[in-house]
């Protein structure tokens, strides 16, 4: 089976990288009020966001992936919600490292030297 969620969300607060797959299900359940095994893949990053953990139940099993920047950091929603969803090109985004919040901004309506 390969790794397809029905959507991709990022929980906003920052964790411990240390937890694993038992600790992260439990930040779903606790802190997000989802259950793991939605369909939905759920990412958590540390607070400097140089590295995310991605959870995921296929029906099969759990996926649980990690991605590590060498330089720079993940850009991350500002705190006010538990998670935010994102969409496919969004994630791509994501995980290249670059600005995806840049794909939904208004555009510029008014443009004067």
């Amino acid at each position: 089976m390969t790794l397809q969620p029905e959507a991709v969300w990022l929980a906003v607060a920052p964790v411990d990288m240390r937890l694993g797959m038992d600790g992260l299900s439990l930040q779903v359940q606790q802190a997000l009020g989802r259950a793991p095994c939605d369909g939905t893949a759920y990412v958590f990053a540390n607070r400097r966001r140089t590295r995310m953990k991605l959870i995921y139940w296929d029906g099969n099993g759990v996926w649980l992936c990690q991605r590590r920047l060498h330089r720079g950091s993940f850009v991350w929603p500002q705190p006010g919600d538990a998670v935010c969803e994102l969409t496919h090109a969004q994630w791509q985004w994501l995980v290249s490292g670059v600005d995806w919040q840049r794909l939904s901004a208004p555009l510029v309506t008014h443009w004067q030297l």
